[in-house]
């Protein structure tokens, strides 16, 4: 049965009224289960239930922990748990099974969430959307016939949809922006290091990729940010400490801000007029708010940037591809992984050491153009995409005669165009459900940082959380309402 209350609550919330014995974490985990019945039906966001794991979990949950019996759902790509079996959204690497906690796994834990259960990727979370041949297509809780975002949109559509109010992500091009954008969430991507990818993982994805969460409120990110942050033993890099605690900073006044308003990237579409206009709203309500606000244009070699990040992509996916082939005993063939990613593997293994170092060369020359201009601002504001919410299908990863570069293209250059950028820059990026589209689907704005600069991102952000509130907006499938279909 599932609790009245239950989807009105972040996980915060809910571990107010754990702390307070106003429901026990078994109810909890209960509550949430049903709702993965409920709801997954028409969603398709969530591939296993696991009440056995999350009941395991809070045997050793510490009772002081910020999450207290809370559920929690992890995406099946990135952190994992002991015994944890998991696909990566391919039929390649379908059954494999981790023998250990990843360092954030344990954090989590730590934190007091409880995990009920695994949620939807892309094959190899290579997508914007998460759509994939094994597993089929995960819908929008908004509007079934459009996609959740990628690749963690299995973890979108959870907490969209009031499943769990918190859920694992993670981003290397967008992954967790672009489907907080989608779904009407806050989605942080922290700045490079702030994060454990250990043990098993060092320099993520050659330092684009970085894992966290995805979370209905501000103040649940923050203060996970808080429980999970810092290096782990062996780590290559780490971020900047705040000055005091996320969750402080986030309870702060932000002051007034220097904003530059970023409306178009080099080689990249033109955002369509309702991004457009959105973007003005924006502006407007920041200026209200006191904040100072221009317009800039960001300077760099789109082509540059478009060539290294393929080459990292591709090195990266071919290497675990041929990890997970050795695990399974399958071979990597066009039974076994969707066609643009055995385009991307045949591509890879062309590569050579002097052409990934000019990657990061060239990805380092960006960053460093990046860097000079935030010397002037504070935070950069832009749109998330650049059109409405892909319907299903339209990010076809499995696509015939679709060769890597135009697949690219369509994704980096004409669908998620504001995102890749500061996975290069490697600077924190929040994702606010500021508005709604025309179409009723969620229409997110993204604020970027200085690196290090997330107690400024969270401190703005609960301030339009404050003037321009979104957790009364709910979708058309949500956790305990009837009327869905």
């Amino acid at each position: 049965m599932i609790f009245k209350e239950y989807g009105n609550y972040d996980g915060m919330g809910l571990a107010e009224l754990v702390k307070r014995k106003q429901i026990s974490p078994t109810s909890l985990i209960d509550t949430a289960i049903d709702g993965i019945e409920q709801v997954n039906p028409q969603l398709n966001c969530v591939v296993q239930t696991l009440r056995k794991q999350a009941m395991s979990d809070l045997k050793v949950a510490p009772k002081s922990s910020p999450f207290y019996g809370v559920p929690f759902l992890v995406k099946e790509f990135g952190m994992h748990f002991k015994g944890m079996t998991s696909s990566a959204g391919s039929r390649l690497a379908e059954g494999i099974k981790f023998q250990s906690d990843s360092e954030l796994m344990t954090r989590c834990r730590n934190a007091g969430l409880l995990t009920v259960g695994t949620t939807t990727t892309p094959e190899m979370a290579f997508n914007a959307n998460s759509e994939s041949v094994l597993y089929g297509s995960t819908c929008n809780p908004w509007n079934l016939s459009h996609s959740a975002g990628g690749s963690s949109g299995g973890s979108g559509a959870a907490v969209a949809s009031g499943i769990v109010p918190i859920a694992h992500a993670n981003d290397g091009g967008g992954s967790i922006r672009i489907p907080a954008a989608c779904n009407g969430l806050v989605g942080m991507k922290p700045t490079r290091g702030r994060t454990p990818t250990g043990p098993d993982g060092g320099i993520f994805l050659w330092g684009l990729a970085v894992e966290f969460a995805l979370t209905r409120s501000v103040r649940d990110s923050a203060a996970l940010l808080d429980a999970v942050a810092g290096p782990d033993d062996g780590y290559f890099y780490t971020a900047e400490p705040p000055k005091s605690s996320f969750l402080s900073a986030a309870m702060s006044h932000p002051g007034s801000l220097r904003v530059g308003i970023v409306e178009q990237l080099p080689g990249c579409a033109k955002p369509k007029k309702e991004s457009r206009d959105k973007l003005n709203k924006t502006r407007t309500l920041l200026e209200d708010l006191g904040h100072k606000c221009e317009t800039v244009k960001l300077n760099y070699s789109a082509e540059e940037l478009n060539e290294s990040t393929i080459r990292l992509w591709a090195t990266t996916l071919g290497f675990y591809m041929e990890q997970f082939s050795r695990m399974t005993g399958k071979k990597i063939n066009s039974k076994t992984v969707e066609a643009v990613t055995l385009e991307t593997y045949r591509y890879a293994k062309k590569l050579n050491a002097m052409e990934l170092e000019w990657a990061m060369s060239a990805q380092n020359t960006i960053s460093r153009s990046i860097g000079k201009t935030m010397r002037d601002y504070d935070v950069l504001l832009s749109p998330v995409l650049a059109r409405d919410v892909a319907k299903l299908g339209e990010l076809n990863q499995n696509a015939k005669g679709v060769d890597l570069l135009s697949w690219w293209n369509q994704l980096m250059k004409d669908y998620c165009i504001y995102t890749p950028l500061f996975n290069t820059t490697g600077q924190p990026a929040i994702v606010l459900p500021l508005w709604q589209s025309r179409s009723g689907l969620p229409l997110g704005m993204q604020f970027v940082g200085r690196l290090g600069g997330e107690e400024t991102l969270y401190s703005l952000a609960n301030q339009l959380e404050t003037a321009l509130p979104w957790t009364n907006r709910k979708p058309l499938i949500y956790v305990g309402d009837k009327s869905e279909p």
